[in-house]
């Protein structure tokens, strides 16, 4: 909150009222000013006096005239998209990305480098700097803020990369970093808590209080979403759900058990499954397609074979939804969410993980939380990392304190 700005202050009930009518235009237009003072409960001329702060600001603009109840058509207010924009980096596994936004949302600039298997944290920082002056064309003038989407544990609060298992690297001072060399406020966040942000701005996620967003890729994580707020935990660690035990069993994890939930769903180990098949002697176009070097199958062919009706690829996509399915059903005897939203890899092969995730959560879950449950994939896109990150951005801009600074 700005220095002098109390809670119950008049100032700061002033801010209320803003953000709350520059939230109602983002998310009901084009929406008239009476419209707005019927969906607020605040009175007309505040809204007249508010709305004319909004527009000198360029943060909304006036746009077509609506229809008449009688009298007058009124004039229609939207969000100025091209007012001012948002940036946002996802620093994954193997590659940077960064793109820029309008406040809806809509991405107009985009950048990609690969990153190396272990880099170093003075070359990771340097390529995240390289994507982002390259999305920024030169100037700040416009953009409100970063957000950063990164794998790993994360220190929300200070900004900080704690570890990040893939790369190797330790306490990377994103925040400080990307503040200093851009003058811009930055927020970072976990990739995967950021993507289900995301979906709970423009995707599968909105309007609901309470869903998880699982990703499944090469690491398999969740961001969970409880009374329309991202749950972080205690030590920012919540969501891990890859590592959690299905099978006691099971094979060795990057973490060091046996039986995560990462070792059996995600992608190397679904790759380690269709290999394990074919050594076993079952025929599979996977063996074929990579000339019998099968350290080179890949979760995305096994779903390429299954596409092409090869059914140990069919086999072993089932399978992984049936361990997906485990983990869900004790997702939903835990927390009760109304929506799981899949993304990643196993977004794309639905077709053929759904119908054995879904059965096994009907056999496996206690009967109320699944009946109250929808499973989906997301349907935000290649983008979705980054849109998330960018997100993080706008949800401190249409806050009071957000709206303070503009």
């Amino acid at each position: 909150m700005a220095l002098g700005t109390p809670v119950g202050s008049f100032q700061w009930m002033k801010l209320q009222n803003k953000s709350n009518i520059l939230n109602t235009i983002r998310l009901q237009g084009p929406v008239s000013r009476a419209e707005i003072a019927g969906l607020t409960g605040l009175t007309p001329p505040t809204v007249t006096n508010i709305v004319a702060e909004l527009l000198e600001a360029d943060l909304v603009i006036e746009s077509e005239l609506g229809e008449s109840t009688g009298g007058r058509k009124p004039i229609m207010l939207r969000l100025n998209a091209d007012g001012f924009y948002v940036l946002g980096v996802y620093a994954g596994i193997s590659k940077v990305k960064a793109v820029s936004a309008g406040l809806d949302g809509s991405i107009r600039q985009r950048a990609v480098r690969s990153l190396p298997k272990e880099p170093s944290r003075e070359h990771f920082l340097n390529l995240v700097k390289e994507v982002l002056y390259e999305v920024m064309e030169g100037s700040n003038e416009k953009y409100l803020g970063i957000g950063v989407g990164m794998h790993g544990l994360v220190d929300t609060e200070r900004g900080l990369s704690i570890f990040a298992p893939n790369l190797k690297l330790r306490n990377i001072p994103l925040k400080a970093e990307l503040e200093a060399e851009f003058n811009l406020t930055v927020e970072v966040e976990n990739d995967v808590r950021a993507l289900a942000l995301g979906e709970s701005w423009f995707g599968q996620g909105q309007g609901l209080a309470n869903f998880i967003c699982i990703n499944v890729a090469t690491g398999l994580g969740a961001g969970i979403v409880l009374d329309h707020k991202l749950y972080e935990g205690s030590s920012f660690t919540a969501g891990e759900i890859g590592h959690t035990t299905i099978d006691i069993n099971g094979p060795q994890c990057t973490c060091g058990n046996h039986g995560c939930l990462e070792a059996l769903a995600a992608g190397p180990a679904i790759a380690e499954r269709a290999r394990g098949r074919i050594l076993q002697g079952d025929s599979s176009l996977l063996k074929a397609w990579t000339d019998g070097r099968l350290e080179e199958i890949t979760a995305k062919m096994v779903h390429d074979a299954a596409k092409e009706g090869d059914a140990l690829s069919i086999g072993v996509l089932a399978d992984t939804g049936r361990y997906l399915g485990i983990g869900i059903a004790n997702l939903l005897n835990t927390l009760n969410p109304s929506r799981i939203i899949l993304t990643g890899g196993v977004a794309q092969a639905g077709d053929f993980v759904l119908g054995s995730l879904k059965e096994t959560v009907a056999k496996r879950a206690l009967e109320t939380p699944a009946r109250a449950v929808s499973i989906v994939t997301s349907e935000m896109g290649e983008d979705a990392d980054a849109v998330g990150a960018l997100t993080l951005v706008l949800r401190r801009i249409f806050t009071p304190m957000g709206v303070n600074e503009l």
